[in-house]
């Protein structure tokens, strides 16, 4: 199966081009959903996260405390590598395990973070979904509650745009009107389908 990393820095439209690749039936395995799983309550990930950075990134309930865990790891390097070193082996196995489970000419592994963790070696082709900054920033405001020290601090932490574009091997500009992502992302989908035909 041909595999394409899909990234981009954050609030650069990620979520909306997997959408409109799952309208063409295509598989698309998210990072952050599998991160999201595997750090519930009883999974070994939330285990090893309690270990590492004690109690306080606890509820009383039994579950991650996001919001805390983000104010550590962002705001010192050494704590969001040793949460890298925890989260990244398990994110990776479980993500390929998933796309090798499923019959599809083509498949897409969405990873914000894949330039950063060296994962655009493990796939077939890159996809990067970029915006000038000032969108991307537009975007994070209305969606999530965060302020603009916690927004810059971010985006500092993840590769540069110019970095991820020259990188690239097929790059989405994600600033215009939906109708026109759609046609870019349709054009896309002929293209890997093409493309998937000498990769069986």
């Amino acid at each position: 199966m041909l595999t394409i990393g899909l990234t981009g820095g954050i609030g650069s439209g990620k979520s909306t081009v997997t959408s409109l690749f799952k309208e063409q039936n295509i598989p698309v395995i998210d990072a952050d959903e599998v991160a999201h799983n595997i750090v519930q309550p009883k999974q070994p990930a939330l285990a090893e996260i309690r270990n590492t950075f004690g109690n306080r990134v606890i509820t009383p309930d039994g579950s991650l405390d996001r919001d805390i865990l983000r104010e550590i790891v962002f705001r010192n390097k050494n704590e969001k590598l040793k949460l890298e070193n925890i989260l990244h082996p398990i994110i990776f196995k479980t993500m390929r395990e998933q796309l090798n489970s499923i019959n599809s000419p083509y498949g897409i592994l969405s990873i914000p973070l894949l330039f950063e963790t060296n994962y655009q070696q493990e796939v077939d082709r890159v996809l990067v979904i970029d915006c000038p900054e000032s969108v991307q920033k537009k975007r994070i405001k209305g969606r999530d509650s965060l302020d603009d020290e916690m927004i810059n601090s971010i985006i500092k932490s993840q590769c540069s745009r110019e970095y991820k574009v020259k990188f690239a091997d097929d790059v989405l500009i994600n600033n215009g009107s939906l109708k026109d992502l759609k046609t870019r992302v349709q054009q896309l989908h002929k293209f890997y389908l093409g493309m998937s035909t000498g990769n069986k």
